[in-house]
């Protein structure tokens, strides 16, 4: 990709900052979204959960990247927390999608976040992105929160969805936390550990994103998880074979449930979802095995 300025929500996150390092490396211009006053340049107000962006600050973008929202694995599911986790994601990817859709010049691409949770529990049965939305909070926030892209789509900007599976990264996201209890020889499966987890490599994460910035042939959901889901017993399994630590504390689901509340729906429930659009791109992860993303974390 030539050389593009390159607006990106979410700058300061997991995934966020891992793109701004990969863009700005290349010498890409990067805009970051912030909501705090504007410190330098390269910074542009904004305010996502009351729908909110300083729309000047897009003038001359090729690209905008939305990865905002309130961390869905932060905190237990309250309902107030609840509303934050829509409002940050919904709220803020309407407004971002009108700014881009009144531009005068608006960019090529507009690439929203979004998260395998649109699929549900999908239990052994395997899905790709011509699976229909499942039940229950996550999947009716990712379909409001892709449906809030339309104005985009609608001005005619190619509009890309990214649903991202749960990233192998020692730096934070729900496996940040289990590298210190792996550590530790503390961790152990979750439940029964029968549960698919879809997992990608924070660099796979971030290559499949830039994979679908440069494609101009490319729009619509993209699954971004590698291409074998496991069972929480075989990540486990092997968290503890790449770290050489036992893996003999298993948590009880009764447990999770106490601890978490409703999240822990989303803990124990089954994801088996595959990436056959990304693959079928030509994109090539770097990472599809679980020990190769677990190393690269480390």
């Amino acid at each position: 990709m030539e050389r593009s300025r390159i607006v990106v929500a979410g700058a300061s996150g997991l995934i966020g900052s891992a793109l701004v390092r990969s863009l700005t490396a290349d010498g890409h211009e990067v805009v970051r979204l912030v909501r705090h006053a504007p410190r330098s340049a390269d910074e542009v107000r904004w305010d996502p959960e009351n729908g909110r962006v300083d729309a000047a600050g897009l003038d001359g973008c090729d690209a905008v990247v939305n990865l905002a929202g309130a961390g869905v694995g932060d905190r237990c599911w309250t309902d107030a927390y609840k509303t934050r986790i829509r409002s940050s994601r919904v709220h803020g990817t309407t407004a971002l999608a009108e700014a881009v859709a009144a531009m005068e010049r608006p960019p090529r691409v507009f690439v929203n976040g979004s998260a395998i949770g649109y699929y549900g529990e999908t239990g052994d049965r395997a899905v790709d992105e011509g699976a229909p939305a499942g039940e229950g909070f996550l999947p009716a926030l990712c379909v409001e929160w892709e449906a809030a892209a339309a104005p985009a789509r609608e001005a005619g900007v190619r509009t890309v969805f990214t649903r991202t599976g749960l990233v192998v990264s020692s730096g934070g996201g729900a496996w940040g936390r289990l590298f210190p209890l792996f550590r530790a020889g503390l961790g152990g499966r979750l439940g029964d550990g029968s549960q698919y987890w879809s997992f990608v490599a924070l660099h796979d994460e971030v290559a499949a994103i830039r994979h679908l910035l440069e494609r101009e042939d490319l729009s619509g959901p993209f699954n971004l998880t590698a291409p074998q889901p496991l069972t929480n017993r075989e990540i486990t399994a092997a968290m503890g074979r790449v770290l050489r630590r036992p893996t003999p504390f298993p948590v009880p689901a009764a447990v999770l449930r106490a601890a978490l509340g409703e999240m822990a729906g989303d803990v124990l429930g089954s994801a088996r979802v595959l990436p056959a659009r990304l693959e079928e791109s030509g994109f090539r992860f770097a990472f599809p095995e679980i020990d190769g993303a677990i190393r690269a974390a480390l």
